[in-house]
């Protein structure tokens, strides 16, 4: 085609130029017109042709004939054993071996899954299994602690022990005890750790092998760990439990957060891992923990297989690890707005109620906590200006009455009453808001704990006794000529009204009213707060 159009082209110039046109010689000027029009006829004949030639030569480089043509005719030249000398040869995707990636049976993920979107129910307790990591030598006393909080006739789930114990016969208020695999065969390096963390990381896989039915979590504590399993379900219902899930939270050390991660839910503070994350751990868990030999304990293991499979933590600020020692109270007063759902190293710190032993001081909280599990530990501040008082409320535990007017953005901050696991005491140990105590005494509030609880209708009543403080007579020295707060109140009730179902979606600090007396019986009632409600400094003028 390209040779036809080039000689074509060579023609066109003679028609027009060439010296010896009859048109043009003295003999043949009769006919003058006549050959202008053959010229012209000519000059019409080849531009008609050559327009037409192009346009066969452009259908024919653009039809899908010409198109697979120059496909084969180039794979020809790539499969040339020249071009295979002088360019190397490139695999196609049929060629490639891809690494076979682990792969996992879903068959009862899938299972599960329909059964969540079909079932019209909420998520309950039957949807939980709790695998409660223990000792054996500990186990005597421990059990106390975990009969406060479990539920038999409600709850699923086995305590995790290195070797049988002597069950008590007829005690059906604690979970089945299971005896933990062997766990020998894998390495342990860490010089400050123990090996019991390689047992401890398995609770989670044979949890799941046991195959019980109609499971949607998997949750993870230790028997000195409290659950409130009705907020557990709140937070929970958040999530999707067909798709995988690790929720859970960081501890309250900077040091420990630091060493271990930020991003690693602790196991004394709980673990909740969705039925298809610990189907898939089960697959992988035991060759990815024989990865890791040089780490410390069980969660951080845990955390790296969960690394390993791409799933991030999703922080809920009610898991509380509790890496503190000491004196609680500043933790427990200053409650983050949002449920609680559990508190671990309980045998660790001072009892909650002054008076009381550890025991019955956790059998009370866990009172309070059952009568009112939404409300539990949730904030409220409300004021007196007429007598210039500040009210602090932590529900089912502490009522702090304040001799001056504090803004909420300074109540919000925990009082560092406490100190690390490690025995530092300052405010840059802890991945918190803290602030120091107050130094000055006649600002110090004055405390009123929970001494009991009960019901008024739907409502939680609970009675907080003032606590005796040695220094009271000091104060009064001190702090002449204007007296403590409430001189003459022995005790403070507190009516708290339900929270909505829904709460937890949206949660927002509790709202409180006094009553503006000086004597007994002194009330202050508290609730959700109105949509018109502002603020606790508003409302309360």
């Amino acid at each position: 085609m390209r040779l036809i159009l080039t000689v074509m082209l060579s023609f066109i110039p003679y028609l027009y130029s060439s010296p010896h046109r009859p048109c043009s010689s003295p003999v043949a000027r009769p006919r003058l017109r006549r050959c202008r029009l053959s010229r012209f006829a000519t000059a019409l004949v080849a531009t008609s042709a050559l327009l037409l030639a192009s346009v066969a030569w452009l259908s024919l480089v653009f039809s899908p004939a010409t198109s697979r043509c120059w496909h084969l005719l180039k794979d020809w030249e790539d499969a040339h054993i020249w071009n295979r000398r002088y360019h190397p040869h490139i695999p196609t995707e049929r060629e490639i071996s891809i690494p076979a990636l682990p792969i996992f049976h879903h068959d009862q993920s899938i299972r599960n899954r329909s059964l969540w979107e079909k079932d019209e129910l909420d998520l309950s307790l039957n949807h939980l299994m709790f695998g409660i990591a223990g000792s054996s030598q500990l186990w005597e006393r421990r059990k106390e602690l975990v009969r406060l909080w479990w539920k038999p006739s409600q709850m699923r789930g086995h305590v995790w022990l290195e070797e049988q114990v002597s069950p008590e016969e007829g005690d059906d208020s604690l979970p089945p005890i299971i005896v933990s695999e062997d766990s020998s065969r894998f390495r342990y390096t860490n010089p400050t750790g123990h090996p019991s963390g390689l047992r401890i990381s398995r609770i989670a896989m044979e949890s799941f092998r046991l195959s019980l039915p109609g499971v949607r979590w998997f949750i993870l504590g230790d028997d000195d760990t409290i659950f409130n399993v009705d907020n557990l379900l709140a937070v929970l219902s958040k999530y999707d439990p067909s798709e995988m899930v690790y929720v859970g939270n960081p501890s309250e050390s900077h040091s420990a957060n630091s060493y271990f991660s930020h991003n690693m839910a602790f196991g004394g503070g709980g673990i909740a891992i969705s039925y298809p994350l610990a189907d898939a751990l089960s697959s992988i868990h035991d060759d990815c923990i024989d990865r890791y030999p040089k780490l410390y304990g069980s969660d951080d293991r845990l955390h790296a297989c969960i690394t390993e499979l791409g799933v991030p933590l999703s922080k809920e600020p009610g898991f509380h690890q509790w890496d503190i020692k000491g004196d609680a109270h500043g933790i427990l007063s200053s409650h983050p707005i949002a449920p609680f759902v559990s508190i671990h190293h309980v045998e660790a710190v001072d009892p909650l109620y002054p008076g009381l032993s550890t025991l019955d001081s956790l059998k009370l909280f866990t009172e309070a906590m059952d009568l009112s599990p939404r409300s539990v530990l949730q904030r409220s501040i409300c004021y007196d200006h007429s007598h210039k008082l500040t009210f602090s409320i932590s529900l089912g535990y502490v009522v702090q009455v304040f001799p001056s007017v504090l803004l909420p953005r300074d109540l919000e901050r925990a009082e560092l009453t406490f100190s690390a696991w490690n025995g530092i005491r300052h405010p840059s140990e802890f991945d918190l808001d803290i602030k120091l105590p107050v130094s000055s005494l006649c600002k110090k509030p004055i405390l009123f704990f929970l001494n009991e609880v009960g019901r008024e209708g739907n409502a939680t009543l609970g009675t907080y006794s003032r606590s005796l403080v040695k220094d009271d007579l000091k104060r009064k020295l001190l702090c002449f000529p204007r007296s403590p707060p409430l001189p003459n109140v022995e005790k403070i009730q507190v009516l708290a009204l339900p929270l909505s179902k829904n709460w937890h979606l949206a949660p927002r600090r509790l709202c409180c009213r006094a009553t503006p007396t000086t004597n007994e019986p002194f009330r202050l009632t508290v609730g959700q707060c109105g949509k018109i409600i502002l603020g606790s400094m508003i409302s309360s003028q």
